[in-house]
């Protein structure tokens, strides 16, 4: 069974009863229990439902442009109205876009049950160009609080969530840490976040998990901007930033620079949710794995989080990053999308329960 970690006894109580996946036995997939095989398959195994967006630019303060996938769901039956119909902001994690086999299938479980959805994609990943030579970083919360104002101009009488998948998580913690109670957001759901970067980026260092991640995922960063180097040239050595050979040398070159921190302990220190979990004004569900190596347990802020009565961590012993693949052929749902089904479903159908709490 998960650990359930909430301060609050009605928090508890509302997640026992319209969310009871977070109390049950989750059995990962038996030949690929172990976290590493677990993040490293899933991309793999888990197949991608259709889903036809429809894309929406809008302009920043600095000049710059956010890509927005729109799944308006215009065919629910549930919510007929589309002015009320209830809405999910979707974060996709680290150099993730629209088309990730996670938020299909987020956006598959939030159709069957009527709602509207809109990714949320960072800056220059989607195929747009970049009108200014910035990207964005996992501290930086501008470009969300913009999108999350947009959003909600556009429907102001829809009930309104967000659900962030590693640094999309880590990035939506951050907003909500920085705002409080003062958000049209009514909850939140956050998906394998790394909570604490300093403890993140040791963890990729190791050498097993550099060869089977780190680098890598350093590569796709690199990729991420290459198609705008002509742009980030105006500010940056880029050649200095494709030497990069780990996530922390990427940072220290580019994110931390870009973003103005003096130092990469400065811009670490900043974008760790951990530190601004007590700030948190709304109900956030978390769901992690301390077996995950992009956010290892023993750095999962437990004390921190029965501080707050808005919180509740949800820890399963496996799992992985992302992964959560249970069944013998892991093909449709996992774990995660259970949770994220019931915990939506339950906040927009039963959340005055808890919201005046």
């Amino acid at each position: 069974k998960p650990q359930l970690v909430a301060s609050n006894d009605r928090f508890c109580r509302f997640l026992e009863e319209y969310c009871p996946v977070v109390t049950e036995t989750y059995y990962p997939t038996i030949w690929c229990w172990e976290g590493r095989v677990q993040t490293l398959l899933r991309p793999f195994i888990t197949s991608r439902p259709q889903v036809q967006y429809r894309n929406e630019l809008i302009k920043t303060a600095d000049g710059g442009q956010i890509s927005l996938d729109w799944f308006d769901n215009n065919d629910s039956l549930y919510y007929p109205d589309a002015s009320t119909r209830p809405t999910v902001l979707l974060l996709p994690g680290l150099t993730g876009t629209s088309k990730e086999s996670y938020i299909l299938h987020m956006i598959h479980q939030s159709e069957t049950l009527g709602y509207r959805c809109v990714v949320f994609n960072n800056r220059g990943i989607a195929g747009e160009d970049l009108l200014t030579p910035r990207t964005y970083c996992a501290a930086n919360t501008e470009d969300l609080e913009a999108v999350i104002h947009h959003v909600h101009s556009l429907h102001p009488s829809a009930p309104f969530m967000a659900a962030g998948v590693s640094m999309g998580g880590m990035l939506l913690l951050n907003y909500l840490g920085k705002t409080g109670r003062d958000t049209p957001l009514m909850a939140a759901a956050i998906f394998s976040a790394g909570w604490n970067v300093f403890e993140s980026v040791e963890s990729l260092e190791k050498p097993l998990n550099w060869l089977l991640f780190n680098y890598y995922l350093t590569t796709c960063l690199q990729s991420s901007i290459s198609r705008h180097r002509q742009m980030l040239e105006k500010l940056f050595d880029m050649d200095l930033v494709m030497k990069a050979r780990t996530v922390r040398e990427f940072d220290k070159q580019f994110t931390s620079v870009m973003f103005g921190y003096r130092s990469i302990d400065d811009y670490y220190e900043d974008a760790s949710p951990c530190r601004k979990l007590k700030s948190v004004g709304i109900p956030v569900l978390c769901l992690n794995s301390v077996d995950d190596v992009f956010s290892p347990g023993h750095a999962i802020p437990v004390e921190t989080a029965k501080q707050n009565a808005n919180v509740a961590l949800v820890l399963t012993s496996c799992g992985g990053h992302i992964g959560f693949l249970e069944g013998i052929w892991p093909r449709k749902c996992t774990y995660m999308d259970r949770v994220f089904k019931q915990f939506v479903q339950a906040m927009f159908e039963h959340g005055n329960k808890i919201l005046s709490m």
